[in-house]
């Protein structure tokens, strides 16, 4: 793709997406571009129409997989090629919606007693204890820990937001052990093995299957199942919804929480779901 790539790259950064937005977007277009292998330029509305069926008929793409590839290309025409009208009458797939099997606290316990790494060990239970995506939490920096305000500053979200999570006593003590142990190198609170680079997404992805499998959990856990358990334990614990979604930092369009504000103080105050389990995380 080269200088189309780079194109859509830079809009893509100054329409605030965050990496993980623009890294999938990316590899969706790359996808198209393959398929066809001709300049995007030189398609129109009838190619992108045979390319969405052959995704749906031939490779048997889910909904919620159509969906990025979608909002992909239309990004790609509308915004950085400026030619809306070859997406115009493009749709999203209605993606349904299914039950998951949340974790109990107990089974969350189990797994995270399991992770043998402290980087992963500490960065899951980071991504649990303050409901954070796997991403923010795989970029966590030294100085987005503020232990005075008892809050973590999550940089750079979904939606290129800012916003402040949960930082609880057993989380920061948890942080505090990892830190006297590992060292971290500025900036990255968990490096990679690349020196100035986060740990990798499927590093975390991977690590975390491993300790399921020795766990015995039957239930299927990921670094975003941990985010859901977040906010069902945290609800259960007597948290206010309100609250829970200004730290998850979901949109607050057509939402409860539409200008509500939530304090660092009530964030602060807000009970995390790892206290209750820390005794029984094994060392």
């Amino acid at each position: 793709m080269g200088q189309l790539r780079d194109r859509m790259d830079g809009d893509l950064r100054r329409r605030g997406r965050s990496e993980v937005t623009r890294a999938e977007y990316l590899r969706c277009t790359a996808h198209f571009v393959t398929h066809y292998r001709v300049a995007p330029e030189q398609l129109g509305a009838e190619d992108v129409r045979r390319y969405l069926l052959h995704l749906v008929e031939d490779l048997h793409f889910s909904p919620s997989n159509m969906k990025i590839h979608i909002a992909a290309i239309k990004f790609l025409y509308a915004v950085t090629l400026d030619r809306p009208a070859v997406v115009a009458r493009v749709k999203f797939p209605k993606v349904p919606l299914t039950l998951l099997d949340i974790p109990s606290p107990t089974e969350v316990a189990a797994v995270l007693s399991e992770l043998q790494s402290p980087v992963y060990r500490t960065l899951l239970c980071c991504a649990y204890g303050a409901g954070l995506r796997v991403s923010e939490a795989c970029t966590l920096c030294v100085g987005d820990i503020d232990s005075k305000r008892m809050v973590l500053i999550v940089r750079n979200g979904k939606g290129g937001r800012d916003r402040y999570a949960l930082l609880s006593p057993v989380l920061l003590d948890a942080r505090r052990r990892y830190y006297r142990q590992v060292r971290p190198p500025q900036p990255y609170l968990f490096q990679g093995k690349t020196a100035g680079k986060p740990v990798p997404v499927a590093g975390v992805q991977t690590a975390l299957r491993m300790a399921l499998r020795r766990s015995g959990v039957s239930k299927r856990v990921t670094p975003h199942t941990l985010r859901h358990a977040f906010a069902t334990h945290s609800l259960e614990a007597g948290t206010d919804l309100r609250v829970i979604q200004t730290l998850l930092g979901h949109a607050t369009i057509r939402t409860t929480v539409r200008d509500v504000h939530v304090s660092t103080a009530t964030i602060a105050k807000a009970p995390s779901p790892l206290d209750a389990i820390a005794t029984q995380i094994t060392p």
